[in-house]
């Protein structure tokens, strides 16, 4: 009987032990998720901004200093990928080093030391005519073919890192003398960029790729509207191989016919998106030109970039709320459809190519454009799927919640602009760097651009 006894005691005291174990691990729980829940919007903005930012420090290969193409938190890797850089998504990082340095993330000399790394090596790495390659071997600094074709010179890719360099260039022209040197050779490495080499014998019109096994033969004249305005922009501004005005109003205007008169949800769809009437492409076309350009007030004979740029955010938006294709979890706290990962591999999700996934970069880094409505967004990828989305290096690439699909996956070109437009509204960091080199202001007047920053 006292065995029995005392067996029972145990027991009973075991299930006051678990239970109030369980009691508090639950309280622990609940509290975690109050203080989730009562981040204020600037901690939870920093918060994003200094994960993200992670990627480009924490995660950067190792010979060049420059963002890997992509990240996996499965391991699982396309293969001989581990080592590739992006030059574009190189050039996000690079701004990101300066919105690291800004926040106190990582100190002003942590920055120009990583920032005379990557200088040095692009300085040596394979180029094409001033132009890097989409990808590069990181180790080597050789080019790694995009394509069988594409092994040679990107010139839209070199653009978003030109954009940087610019602004490492104004970031360090007056400071120390490590930091002049890093501007000195940001200063030309830009200017070493023959733009014009890539009019393809003098045409008015800027031409994406050349190869020196295939020359022309990719045959990809840019023309608008897309991602690539950056391009034309720098290719005017450039001092040393610039191009005359007719190659942006004949090759990325058409002569004006890149103006539209669509709307879409009562939204002005302001310029044709690559020819095609009232279409609304991906969101990074919001983003990529104008990690450095500002957007506000700024405007020629074809557009206000303001008013394309919100608008399209806008009616991105409004299209995840009415759903059309009754997707899980579109609406007024998930929206915003981008070039990303996919379930269908990678796609470059917008309202014409829909496919129930929702890239987080896309709302994201529309902050400028619609912050309360983008601030919706990320207090509902953190507070509510939370793991789900969120990892290491801040909210993973893409999920869809229709297919209970959530990847811990990982691409700069993604990443890239999420601290630099979120840091862009908050303090006007890279809009201001850029907007103040006078190259740019020259090149915007050529085009005959207005701003109040030129």
């Amino acid at each position: 009987m006292k065995i029995y006894s005392y067996i029972l005691l145990s027991l009973f005291s075991a299930c006051i032990f678990f239970s109030c174990s369980r009691s508090a691990s639950n309280g622990e729980n609940q509290q975690t998720e109050q203080q989730k829940d009562t981040l204020s919007n600037d901690s939870l903005l920093t918060l994003v901004q200094q994960q993200t930012f992670q990627y480009f420090w924490e995660g950067a290969e190792k010979t060049s200093g420059l963002a890997r193409e992509r990240i996996h938190m499965d391991g699982v890797y396309p293969e001989n990928d581990q080592d590739v850089v992006t030059i574009g998504g190189g050039g996000f990082g690079v701004m990101n080093i300066l919105v690291g340095i800004e926040r106190g993330f990582i100190t002003r000399q942590e920055g120009a030391q990583r920032l005379e790394q990557v200088v040095n090596y692009l300085e040596k790495a394979d180029r094409f005519h001033g132009a890097w390659p989409h990808w590069l071997h990181g180790p080597s600094g050789k080019v790694k073919p995009f394509g069988t074709k594409d092994n040679g010179g990107d010139l839209v890719e070199t653009a978003f890192m030109a954009q940087s360099l610019l602004c490492v260039r104004q970031y360090f022209a007056e400071g120390n003398d490590q930091e002049k040197a890093v501007a000195a050779k940001a200063d030309k490495l830009w200017k070493d960029i023959d733009w014009n080499w890539y009019r393809n014998g003098g045409q008015n019109v800027l031409y994406w790729h050349w190869s020196p096994e295939y020359g022309w033969e990719m045959n990809f004249p840019v023309t608008g509207y897309n991602e690539c305005l950056i391009m034309y922009v720098l290719a005017a501004a450039s001092p040393t191989h610039g191009v005359p005005a007719e190659v942006y109003h004949e090759g990325w205007a058409k002569k004006g016919a890149i103006k539209s008169s669509a709307e879409q949800y009562g939204y002005p769809v302001v310029l044709n998106f690559n020819g095609n009437e009232g279409t609304v492409g991906p969101m990074f076309w919001a983003h990529y030109s104008y990690l450095g350009l500002d957007p506000r007030e700024l405007k020629d004979e074809y557009a206000d970039y303001w008013e394309l740029n919100k608008n399209q955010t806008l009616i991105q938006r409004q299209y995840c709320i009415e759903n059309p294709k009754h997707f899980k979890g579109y609406g007024e706290n998930a929206w915003g459809l981008t070039a990303s990962y996919s379930v269908k591999g990678y796609a470059g999700h917008s309202p014409k190519e829909d496919f129930g996934v929702i890239s987080p970069t896309a709302a994201l880094s529309s902050y400028p454009y619609t912050p309360e409505y983008s601030m919706q967004v990320i207090h509902y990828l953190y507070n509510q799927l939370g793991d789900k989305v969120w990892g290491k290096y801040g909210f993973y690439d893409a999920y869809s919640e229709t297919e209970d699909w959530f990847p811990k996956r990982y691409l700069a070109i993604d990443q890239g602009p999420i601290p630099i437009m979120i840091e862009n509204q908050r303090s006007g960091l890279l809009w201001n760097l850029f907007m103040s080199a006078p190259e740019v202001k020259g090149g915007l007047k050529k085009l005959g651009f207005s701003s109040p920053k030129i």
